[in-house]
């Protein structure tokens, strides 16, 4: 019997060897990736599936050349249509070679060598929504592929996923991932349908929260195949009570954005700061080729991005309504807040605020602001200059569609 047992044990220290230990290699995410909301660019909203190494490197070229990556977007991530409509035969994912002519491994390196990081996209279904492999039944071999050619980010999509649950598919992929051996950034792209947010907190460091936006104020585009794409101010209102489960390294996250495309300035501007009061994570969606410098302004501000990027993690919230104009709130490290009026109505707005009658409390994550105790400087984020203090009313005339951003330092 004690031979049959020491055999027993040779035999699966062996074959544990063989397997690369994985029997010691813990599941769930890379922890610590995403401690603020990730920046970026992706190539859906724009090009679809129209995407070639030209676009990247040029892609890459602007977005340091700009000062997009020294204001941190730093992530290219490639969406649907990299691949070839099969696997080869070995099961792997195959790179276009029309596409991509020089490889995928050297376009990765061009990007890293940028001082970049680098993302591409799959799905946890049998193909992926334009129609590609998809990673079901692949999903270690898919992440062995990723770590190999070296990739940073994840986005995995929900697209033909008949008899699966949501949860375990994203449990799987994100075990495979941490076992590949590589940090990469796990984004799930799951629509909000199957609440990631109460469970992906172990699972991913980003997950949508909605179906796919449109650049519009505040529309539903149907499209033919019976389902829609929502405006970014309907994505802003579309889940209730979830803030309480975003925070470092686990982000709700509102979509790509659509500063840049179709929309007016006004427009692009309320849409940019809503996603930093959000604390969503940041990925432009346009063609950086034909960008204005008025688009590129509004991304790069400074004062917007210190309010998505800072530190406490906090997602805003809408405090109160008044006569069509949403007050919304975050708190911020070191006991400041921002404080965002957006006109959602089709007319100009006077606001006159009255701090002294609007004590702000965060019931979820229970930060205080009691302007009869404590003063707050009050700066403008946009037009970056100082606007008085919490003593006085705030007053303002807001065009329709438009934001006032403020930030209140104690």
């Amino acid at each position: 019997m004690k031979k049959i047992i020491l055999l027993f044990s040779l035999y699966f220290s062996v074959f544990s060897f063989g397997q690369g230990n994985t029997h010691t290699q813990t599941g769930g995410k890379y922890e610590g990736l995403a401690m603020t909301p990730p920046m970026g660019w992706n190539s859906w909203n724009t090009f679809a599936t129209n995407i070639d190494e030209k676009l990247v490197k040029e892609t890459a070229d602007i977005m340091v050349s700009s000062g997009l990556a020294a204001a941190g977007y730093n992530y290219i991530v490639l969406d649907d249509g990299w691949m070839t409509h099969e696997r080869d035969a070995n099961g792997d994912l195959v790179p276009d070679p029309e596409k991509f002519p020089s490889g995928m491994k050297a376009l990765i390196d061009y990007v890293h060598n940028k001082g970049l990081k680098f993302g591409l996209y799959n799905c946890a279904g049998t193909k992926t929504c334009a129609g590609y492999p998809g990673t079901r039944g692949y999903e270690y071999q898919d992440a062995r592929f990723y770590a190999k050619i070296g990739i940073d980010f994840l986005k995995y999509d929900w697209c033909n996923t008949e008899g699966i649950t949501a949860k375990e598919a994203y449990t799987t992929m994100s075990n495979a991932l941490k076992i590949a051996g590589r940090p990469i950034v796990f984004s799930l792209c799951e629509w909000g349908d199957n609440q990631p947010w109460e469970w992906g907190k172990p699972i991913g460091n980003l997950w949508r929260i909605s179906g796919d936006i449109y650049p519009c104020f505040d529309c539903e585009f149907k499209h033919p195949e019976n389902w829609s794409s929502w405006g970014f101010m309907k994505i802003a209102d579309m889940r209730k009570d979830i803030r309480k489960y975003s925070g470092p390294d686990h982000w709700n996250d509102f979509d790509m954005m659509e500063v840049g495309n179709e929309m007016n300035n006004t427009e692009d501007k309320t849409h940019f700061a809503m996603w930093c009061m959000l604390s969503s994570p940041l990925f432009t969606g346009n063609d950086y080729r034909k960008m204005s410098k008025e688009t590129l302004a509004i991304l790069t501000n400074k004062e917007l991005l210190s309010v998505n990027q800072d530190k406490l993690g906090v997602q805003g919230f809408k405090y109160v309504v008044l006569d069509g104009v949403e007050v919304w709130v975050k708190p911020l490290s070191d006991g400041a807040w921002a404080v965002s009026f957006v006109n959602r109505t089709d007319s100009s707005k006077k606001i006159n605020f009255d701090w002294s009658k609007n004590n702000l409390k965060d019931v979820d994550f229970g930060y205080e602001a009691d302007f009869s105790k404590t003063i707050f400087k009050i700066k403008d984020l946009w037009k970056n200059k100082e606007a008085g203090n919490t003593k006085k009313t705030f007053s303002a005339e807001i065009a329709s569609h438009d934001v006032v951003t403020l930030k209140l330092i104690p």
